[in-house]
């Protein structure tokens, strides 16, 4: 498979449609139509013209960065994506981010993050949301 990764987000369309394939929380197109653009940094992987992967960066663009939204079709799981959409990702970190910078995310297979160094910082902190 050819895969082409832009530096660009998704549409509204093809984040929600990836995002549900991918087994993450639902969003409205709407929702994502005002989201989408406002991020720091994006990665869309296309087979062709299909968004096949994605990743965002949001944040202040100074003190704090999370990752979210990393997500890979089923379809193409196991083709090394999700891994070069975090490599992409963590390199507009190295380029852009202050030492000092928080960069955190919400992982729910943990085990992938670690190998890009992350870590559960948890009992210190510990990751809260609010639904609704």
């Amino acid at each position: 498979m050819t895969y082409e990764i832009e530096t660009e987000p998704p549409t509204p369309a093809e984040f929600v449609s990836l995002r549900r394939a991918a087994g993450l929380n639902a969003h409205t197109e709407e929702a994502a139509r005002r989201g989408l653009g406002n991020e720091l940094f994006a990665v869309t992987v296309r087979e062709g013209t299909q968004a096949v992967a994605m990743g965002r960066i949001v944040g202040d663009g100074a003190t704090v960065y999370q990752l979210v939204d990393i997500a890979v079709h089923p379809d193409h799981q196991g083709e090394g994506l999700g891994r070069r959409v975090v490599e992409r990702l963590l390199a507009y970190l190295d380029d852009n981010a202050p030492e000092t910078a928080y960069v955190n995310l919400i992982a729910n297979v943990p085990e992938f993050y670690e190998r890009f160094g992350f870590e559960t910082c948890a009992p210190e902190l510990v990751g809260m949301d609010r639904q609704g």
